[in-house]
Formats: structure tokens, sequence, C-alpha cells
């Protein structure tokens, strides 16, 4: 879930869909980035469990698919993140991988 709300396009996409439901069209307008990026953010989203989605025909038969969000609290402790952290892999400057559970000098 961390990971899901870390990026600045996905907050957006949590706040505009607040109390409301969406339609990708109108969402990707509003969120300012093409579709397909936005199918990408929204992707994450879902596997987090933090949107849902659900087409529906519109009056003249367009398939339409529609976003809101799923209620969620997520509290923050040093624990949680600590626990978060274990999940990390960091890119190095070459873009290589980097464990950040490796041991010391371990990191190939």
């Amino acid at each position: 879930m961390l990971e899901a709300l870390a990026n600045p396009h996905r907050l957006k996409i949590i706040a505009l869909l607040a109390g409301r439901r969406i339609h990708v069209s109108q969402l990707a307008r509003e969120v300012m980035i093409s579709r397909p990026l936005l199918y990408m953010h929204l992707k994450r989203l879902e596997n987090a469990g933090l949107v849902t989605s659900k087409m529906e025909l519109s009056e003249d038969g367009k398939a339409m698919n529609y976003y809101e969000v799923i209620p969620f609290a997520l509290q923050l402790s040093p624990e949680n993140i600590a626990e978060a952290a274990n999940t990390l892999t960091l890119k190095k400057p070459d873009n290589t991988a980097l464990d950040v559970n490796s041991k010391k000098g371990d990191n190939k």
C-alpha cells in the first residue's frame, strides 16, 4: 500500500476519486496524463486494494470503465515502516537492483 501511494500521480488519482466515481477518460483529463499511463497507475492502486473499477454501458451503448476509492485507513508507525522497508529493492546509479536486506559487502 505504501508503494502504491508513494507516487504523486497515484496520490492525485486518490484525491480526485475521493467521494465520487469517475470514468477513465474523464480521470485522464483531470490527472492530465495519457490513458495508458493512467491505466498503469490504476492497476497499481487496484493491486494495493485502494481502488476498484466497474464496467458499465452508457445510454448509447459505449462501455465505460468507472473507478472509485475503496475506503481505507493507513496507520503509520515505526514498526509498519520497518516491515515495509524489508520488502524494498532500491536501484543503484547503474540501474542494477540493490537488495536492502542483503548483508554489507554482499551486494552483487
